[in-house]
Parts: C-alpha cells; sequence; structure tokens
C-alpha cells in the first residue's frame, strides 16, 4: 500500500480529499497563479492541488496542521527545494510571516469544521492579501455572498463584504473528494478592497452591532440592538426600527455603528470581545 493510499482521512481536522483533476485544473484557471506571487495553500492535505500550483509557482508556501501529512508532501514533492511547508494551525498562524516580498495569493481546501473562523482570522490581515480562492461548503459561499433580505444573509457575508468583493466561481459535487462529503461545496474569489466601500469610525465597534443584530436576527433592530443604539438614533438615521436585522445593508450597519462611537462607545458587557469578529 502506497503512502498515499495508506493516509486516512482523519474526521477530526475535517479532511475530504481533492482528487477531480477536472476540478483541479478548473481552480487553478481560476487562479491563475505566476511565478512571481507569494503563494500560500492551506490544507493541503495529500498534494492533488499543490503539485498543479508548483509546476507554476515553485516558491508555493503550505500551511498543514496534520504533522502525518508533511513527511508525503516532502517526499512527493522534493525536487522543489524552494517549497516550503509551515507544520502549524491556520487559524493562529501569523500570515504577515509571509508577506516580506508583497501581499499574498491565498488559496485552500478549507475544512468545513473551521472555515468561518478560519475567513474571519483572514480577514483581520487583509491589508497584506491579494486575493484568496477557498474551496468551501456551498451554504458558506452563499453567506459570504448573500445581500440584504436573503435567506444567507448573516455577519459572515457583512464583514466579508466590509473588507472584500466577493465572487462565487462555481459549484463542486461530493464526488470530486475522497472520502466524499455529504454536502455540495464551491469555490470563491475574495478580493480585498483597495479603498473600503464603507469605512467604519471603529471596526470593534461594528463587529459587535452586526454580531448583536444577528444574535437576535429573528427580532426587530428596537429588540435586537436594543441597549446599543435608542430608537430615535435609527429614525435620525432613516432606518426603520421595526425592521429585521437582515434587511439592513452593510452601508446602514457602518452608520449604526459610527452613531455608537458617537454617542460614546460600547461598554464592556456591549463589546463582546472574546468573540470572534
Amino acid at each position: 500500500m502506497s503512502k498515499k493510499a495508506g493516509h486516512q482521512a482523519r474526521k477530526r481536522f475535517g479532511q475530504n480529499f481533492l482528487h477531480d483533476p477536472g476540478v483541479i485544473e478548473r481552480i487553478v484557471r481560476s487562479i491563475s497563479p505566476a511565478p512571481e506571487d507569494t503563494l500560500v495553500e492551506i490544507g493541503p492535505g495529500l498534494g492533488a492541488l499543490t503539485e498543479e500550483l508548483l509546476e507554476r509557482n515553485p516558491g508555493l508556501h503550505a500551511v498543514e496542521l496534520d504533522r502525518d501529512l508533511v513527511p508525503i508532501l516532502r517526499t512527493k514533492f522534493f525536487n522543489y527545494p524552494n517549497f516550503t511547508i509551515h507544520q502549524c494551525d491556520a487559524l493562529t498562524f501569523d500570515f504577515s510571516e509571509l508577506a516580506t516580498n508583497g501581499p499574498l495569493r491565498i488559496v485552500g481546501n478549507l475544512p468545513y469544521n473551521i472555515s468561518t473562523p478560519l475567513i474571519f482570522h483572514l480577514l483581520n490581515q487583509a491589508g497584506i492579501v491579494q486575493d484568496m480562492h477557498f474551496m468551501l461548503q456551498k451554504e458558506v459561499v452563499m453567506r459570504l455572498a448573500a445581500g440584504p433580505g436573503d435567506n444567507h444573509y448573516g455577519r459572515l457575508g457583512i464583514m466579508a463584504q466590509y473588507f472584500c468583493r466577493v465572487q462565487p466561481l462555481f459549484e463542486v459535487g461530493p464526488g470530486a473528494f475522497r472520502p466524499a462529503p455529504r454536502v455540495d461545496s464551491a469555490i470563491v474569489r475574495l478580493v480585498p478592497h483597495k479603498e473600503l466601500p464603507h469605512p467604519a469610525k471603529d471596526l470593534k465597534t461594528l463587529q459587535a452591532v452586526v454580531r448583536n443584530a444577528f444574535n437576535a436576527r429573528r427580532k426587530t433592530l428596537r429588540k435586537a440592538l436594543a441597549g446599543l443604539v435608542t430608537i430615535e438614533q435609527l429614525q435620525q438615521l432613516g432606518i426603520d426600527d421595526g425592521l429585521r436585522p437582515e434587511n439592513l445593508s452593510l452601508a446602514d450597519y457602518v452608520a449604526i455603528a459610527d452613531q455608537v462611537v458617537e454617542a460614546g462607545g460600547l461598554n464592556q458587557a456591549e463589546d463582546g470581545s472574546k468573540d470572534k469578529p
């Protein structure tokens, strides 16, 4: 039995290894990597996508949590001396360490169980990123791209769109993976804005306002944001306090957050700073 065949996907790492050559080719074509790019792959797994990326970018960086996969990757790609593997958790990795020669181009087949916190982790470092291409659960991509009034619209989409242009690219069926997941997947492109379209006076306040709103998404704004803003303040902004959180745009949430800042900011209880952004 080969090393490749001998490695069993680990449920605790959320591993589903991509193997479909057609899907891999389409992903690489979407990324269009150049040799001079600072390209980073998160979760290379058994290296199916890695192999195609290395042909175009021999200086690829890979971030892999599973220590048993590292020697497999090093053996498989021994003829790429500039290929660097960082055996660590992408959720805590400081990606700025890799951005010494320019912005990063990040790609990955992200485990479903960490995709949302990992995206938030990367959004906090959006200033060093050129673009990101991710394989995600289809529902997560729908949440990233959703607009006001959409059932998938929420905190993830609002904060992603605050930092990035979100572009769903194409869907991928379960058969492209081993083992096959029980859900459909999709590829999404995230491109950080060169200039934020709706810059907030205080990002932490915006994150808290959005978090509070969608923790009570079935309630009206007057109830969901009680203690943060008054009905009168919402009315001054031209926002109907009888609407639900899913009816407001990113610009509306920035306006509310700025109102909170002008009124003196958050107290510790409202902050919720222990949560992820």
